[in-house]
């Protein structure tokens, strides 16, 4: 069998056109829009198909260099750690912290049935955490992150393979049963939006900033240095025997730049920073899915089906019941219950989906609109890194 190599530059390229591949068929197919299922996500499949393709057949099979991807990674995260404003998260206030809860509480429970399930199967507990939330409440962006880790510092053959294709089953399957549940609710307890008699509107939504040439490299100087500090973090983290990924100790060093900006009252350029964070997770994205070996899954099937149904069951419960009697019974609690199943089985844009179906029809819910983002984007990646950061740590 013939081995194409790419090098780091040519796997860039290639990475950027097929991220090009995939917006050009998000456009084209409307149920891969309805979906929000991300562009790379779906010209990497492609790739990884047609790398499918050519092993089983014995014609070739393509492999690059991952440099990239993985400075593409810790850019993301690194971005991510810089949204996490505590003031935010205050002024959010009671409602926030427990939405945020009941995240949390899900992130444990994926875990210790992914990791539980896959023991019953046989199969190591850290790849059943590729079945918990990794892929789930993590979505493609963390199960890209911490597959290869898994492999390369566990020996976790196929971890990021699992992964990948249980975020994409969480993508569709959470975009799914989001609004059946909702509607469910709103015409049990007879609910409607309360906006308007609140006079709640959209002018409380943070204003956009325009983006400037110098504050890009304001951006991608503060990004720089978090990096650069953040590798001694995770240095510290592996002389007390603490296996963390790279990304983890840029995440967390951005985290501490950014509320030390706030309490000294300067500007962060964070219109900037999100640009560069969502231009990294894009190829970052493209490229994770290009090196995926889909022939991996074969004898995973069965255990992969088994889990992932059991995790959806779970999610349905949960949302159904959980959500929505802890964060109030109101309309606003069933628009949560429906961006819940979103990110919580997929990611943020597809509870941002679930709710924008949910208020086009019923009114619109300002509250959840508030709660949701800055859970789903700011928050939940961060606390899920550290989660299973011990259940890695904790499972043999």
């Amino acid at each position: 069998m013939t081995e194409i190599n790419l090098d780091m530059f040519q796997a860039g390229a290639v990475a950027a056109l097929v991220y090009c591949l995939g917006r050009f068929l998000i456009e084209k197919v409307p149920v891969l829009n309805k979906y929000c299922i991300p562009a790379p996500v779906v010209g990497g499949l492609i790739f990884s198909i047609l790398n499918l393709c050519l092993h089983l057949s014995g014609v070739a099979e393509i492999g690059f260099d991952s440099t990239l991807q993985t400075v593409f990674m810790t850019i993301f995260f690194c971005t991510v750690g810089f949204t996490a404003c505590f003031s935010l998260l205050k002024k959010g206030g009671i409602q926030v912290l427990m939405y945020l809860g009941l995240a949390l509480g899900m992130v444990i429970l994926q875990d210790l049935i992914g990791g539980g399930l896959a023991g019953v199967f046989g199969i190591d507990p850290k790849l059943g955490l590729c079945m918990g939330s990794i892929p789930l409440v993590g979505g493609h962006g963390t199960s890209a992150a911490f597959g290869p880790m898994l492999e390369k510092n566990f020996g976790v053959v196929g971890a990021t393979t699992v992964a990948i294709a249980a975020a994409t089953f969480g993508l569709v399957a959470g975009g799914v049963m989001g609004g059946p549940l909702a509607r469910r609710r709103i015409q049990k307890h007879g609910l409607h939006s309360t906006a308007l008699e609140e006079n709640i509107t959209d002018a409380e939504a943070e204003e956009k900033t325009t983006i400037h040439p110098q504050r890009f490299v304001n951006a991608s100087l503060f990004i720089a240095v978090a990096i650069g500090a953040g590798t001694l973090v995770v240095a510290l983290f592996k002389s007390w025997g603490i296996t963390v990924p790279g990304y983890i100790g840029a995440m967390l060093v951005a985290v501490v730049i950014r509320n030390v900006w706030d309490a000294g009252k300067k500007e962060v350029p964070m219109p900037e920073i999100d640009s560069l964070g969502n231009l990294s997770l894009q190829l970052f994205l493209a490229m994770a899915l290009m090196g995926l070996k889909l022939w991996q899954l074969a004898s995973l099937a069965v255990p992969m089906i088994v889990i992932l149904l059991v995790q959806t069951i779970l999610m349905a419960s949960y949302a159904y019941f959980a959500v929505f009697n802890l964060m109030g019974r109101d309309y606003e609690a069933a628009a949560m219950t429906t961006a819940f199943c979103g990110f919580g089985m997929g990611a943020t844009p597809n509870a941002m989906a679930n709710m924008g179906v949910l208020a086009d029809r019923y009114g619109p819910c300002p509250r959840a609109y508030f709660i949701v983002p800055l859970v789903g984007s700011l928050f939940i990646d961060m606390f899920n890194s550290g989660i299973l950061t011990i259940f890695i740590n904790l499972f043999p």
